[in-house]
């Protein structure tokens, strides 16, 4: 029955599904994953790096984490060849914003454009969904840092942690446990909490902390069963010291090796425990 409604985007099956949109969201899942974490602090977003081959030639740019302008960026999952025009969209936007109204572009609004586009490549004859999912991170003045996620459909949604692309599931289920929670102590043995206490207790964790989740969670969602930092790029989003100015950093090797040797430790003695 698929087969019938699937050779078109514009028309629905039966079931009211869109079955080359779903497809494309399949192909994001054999992505490389990427993670977002919303820190106290700033935004982490970590991604997986996949090399198809030894013999190519290390890039000299980032193939995963993208600068959109100076208060925004976005990591991408699936195919980057079609997330290299919604990046050239997303810059554009934001360059005509500032031109027409002298100053930033508030992010949900650079993200809803983005999406908007996305969407027209769904409903059109002769057009094929974008094969890409992006988690974009940004800041401004009246509601800080902030963490989108979008799908090929044109569908977006802030979160406080996410995970996109492969294995996605299972390191949505690591943040649901790891994000916010508390370190443990005695006294949570002696006193039972209700659901009610437990949301209240969330803790938003800083950048350090969040950087340590973030590895733990690419951990569990790559193939490989010990970390690397070659296979992982981690990115940070902060503010400068006068609390205006976006600092967009991703780590050196050295300092994704430091982060990942905490993680390390970290497990070891938890299991020690």
């Amino acid at each position: 029955m698929a087969r019938r409604y699937d050779a078109s985007t514009t028309t629905f099956s039966p079931e009211g599904r869109l079955h080359q949109v779903e497809y494309a969201i399949e192909a994001i899942n054999n992505a490389g994953t990427c993670v977002g974490i919303l820190a106290e602090d700033g935004i982490v977003m970590a991604s997986e790096k996949r090399v198809t081959s030894g013999l190519l030639a290390p890039s000299k740019t980032s193939e995963k984490t993208y600068k959109l302008c100076d208060h925004a960026a976005c990591t991408v999952a699936g195919l980057t060849a079609d997330a290299n025009i919604l990046i050239d969209q997303a810059r554009l936007r934001a360059g005509r914003y500032t031109y027409q109204y002298a100053e930033a572009i508030p992010v949900e609004q650079l993200v809803e454009h983005v999406c908007n586009y996305k969407q027209a490549y769904t409903q059109y004859g002769g057009l094929r969904p974008f094969g890409v999912a992006f988690l974009f991170a940004g800041y401004d003045p009246h509601h800080g840092f902030q963490l989108y996620q979008s799908d090929p459909s044109g569908n977006y949604s802030g979160w406080k942690a996410t995970v996109i692309g492969a294995n996605n599931q299972a390191g949505k289920s690591l943040l649901k446990t790891e994000y916010g929670a508390k370190p443990k102590t005695d006294d949570d043995d002696e006193e039972m909490k209700t659901d009610d206490d437990a949301e209240e207790e969330i803790r938003v964790p800083d950048v350090a902390e969040a950087l340590r989740l973030a590895v733990k969670v690419l951990s569990k969602t790559m193939d490989g069963t010990v970390p690397s930092p070659e296979k992982m790029e981690l990115f940070t989003m902060t503010l400068d010291e006068s609390g205006k100015e976006c600092i967009q950093r991703t780590l050196t090797v050295e300092e994704s090796k430091k982060v990942v040797e905490e993680v390390e430790a970290e497990t070891a003695a938890a299991g020690d425990a």
